[in-house]
């Protein structure tokens, strides 16, 4: 880089960076962290999260019998020790740190807080016990702190999974599969020893739309024909009915052949069962003496609107699934952050390419205000795509700094205002370096059993673990 003048941009000489807070580490923070130091300027980069732990959903979304994606913590750790870049875990946005402190200590925010809560199926019964989003299942099984001691009690015959995508995938997954093939992961304790308790033998899958409309991978679905004594029951007249429909994309193809290859396989005696129900859509969980004794569910067809475009209605014919327990796996959504624009009806932060606006619709940029992935463009693609998304949102933070106002207070800028304010306050950050000790003792748990890890599932237990720890010499 070449020798600069004292009025050039901000992050163009190394006494003045450019300071940037993200605000989430999962996925979309992390990848918008590497694409910072990817740039050819001088930057400074905090990161924030309300846990202790950083990777959001690599860590609590991402199935425990899916090792191998959580590989993807690598790349963003190599993010997180370069020197320019620090973690600050167990640090809320709102709780002790508020939107004017972020913009008065750093020149660009982003949020990167993902989608924390779920869609609602709107139908009567829905909030009776034994009925669970995914969100908190999924939480719960992958040991989040916030669903510690959460009661799923699976002493239920029948459940249905309301939903078709990888998400519903890997909660069918989770309740049909031996416990013990899930022993040898990472997933919580107290899940493991609930689920190696499980009364559950049939899974029901509820499907709005047909087969070739499915929105899982072929992936997750090839997965669930692999388990071992579970018979996955697809009926052949739905796939007739699919076959009808026209041409299809490459993914819905590979979809309809491993439907097809289930169908033809049919039941064989196992266990445990996996039913998919195509175009169906739930009305109402029955209520049975504050329990749930079975699930109202209308038949649909598809119909094309005025736009062309196949939606499921319903017919008016409906049955009954004498479930016990209903798990509704039908999208994610973010939640607002305090102070900052929220699309309620999207379940977004509103934002042109990345730059916060006012209010859905409205053209009036936020300046210094960003958003990447999920609070960005809704709870869609896998975690990969995060990468373009977060790329594209840098893209206009860069092209924006050249026109950054110099700051009020200059002073505020500096790395030491934030860990000064923070200590004031009596906030008890976790460092990077904290979480890496925290790391260590999970993975040497888990060596103790053959699993890659046993998590630290509690805040209070995580900043216990870091209180014993002996001091670095």
């Amino acid at each position: 880089m070449s020798e600069l003048t004292s009025d050039a941009p901000i992050g163009e000489r190394p006494d003045r960076p450019l300071r940037v807070a993200v605000i989430g580490a999962g996925p979309s923070g992390f990848y918008a962290v590497a694409a910072l130091l990817d740039a050819d300027l001088h930057v400074s980069v905090d990161v924030f999260d309300r846990l202790p732990a950083p990777y959001g959903l690599v860590r609590y979304g991402v199935a425990p019998d899916h090792q191998k994606i959580k590989n993807v913590c690598r790349v963003f750790e190599k993010a997180a020790r370069d020197p320019r870049v620090r973690f600050f875990g167990n640090v809320e946005m709102g709780r002790d740190l508020s939107r004017d402190d972020l913009l008065r200590l750093y020149d660009q925010v982003v949020y990167a807080v993902g989608a924390q809560t779920d869609r609602r199926l709107g139908i009567p019964g829905e909030d009776l016990p034994g009925s669970w989003s995914s969100t908190e299942f999924v939480a719960w099984y992958n040991g989040h702190p916030d669903f510690a001691g959460a009661d799923f009690p699976l002493h239920h015959r029948q459940v249905a999974v309301v939903g078709i995508g990888n998400v519903a995938m890997d909660c069918a997954r989770v309740l049909a599969r031996p416990a013990e093939d899930l022993a040898a992961t990472d997933v919580a304790d107290e899940a493991l020893e609930v689920l190696r308790a499980s009364r559950v033998t049939d899974v029901h899958v509820l499907a709005r739309r047909g087969p070739a409309q499915a929105k899982c991978t072929p992936p997750e679905l090839k997965e669930l024909g692999e388990l071992d004594d579970v018979d996955v029951l697809v009926d052949p007249a739905d796939l007739e009915d699919a076959a009808a429909e026209g041409e299809l994309d490459r993914q819905a193809e590979k979809n309809m052949a491993l439907f097809q290859a289930l169908a033809e396989r049919g039941e064989r005696g196992s266990r445990r069962r996996i039913h998919f129900h195509f175009l169906v859509s739930p009305t109402e969980v029955i209520a049975d003496d504050g329990a749930i004794g079975g699930l109202r569910v209308e038949r649909n067809r598809l119909l094309a609107d005025a736009a062309g475009r196949v939606r499921p209605r319903g017919t008016g014919d409906t049955f009954v699934l004498p479930v016990s327990a209903v798990i509704r796996a039908i999208g994610y959504r973010s939640v607002a952050l305090p102070d900052v624009p929220f699309d309620d009806r999207q379940g977004v932060i509103p934002n042109r390419d990345g730059r916060v606006v006012e209010a859905a619709g409205s053209t009036a940029v936020r300046p210094r205000e960003y958003v990447v992935g999920w609070a960005k463009r809704g709870p869609s693609g896998l975690i990969g795509s995060n990468k373009p998304d977060s790329q594209q949102t840098v893209d206009a933070m860069l092209e924006d700094r050249k026109s950054l106002p110099p700051a009020a207070d200059e002073a505020a800028r500096r790395p030491a205002a934030v860990t000064a304010l923070l200590a004031e306050r009596g906030v008890r950050w976790v460092t990077f370096a904290d979480w890496q000790h925290l790391d260590a003792l999970e993975v040497a748990r888990g060596a103790e059993q053959g699993r890659p890890r046993v998590k630290l599932c509690l805040v209070d237990e995580m900043l216990a673990a870091l209180d014993a720890a002996p001091a670095e010499v």
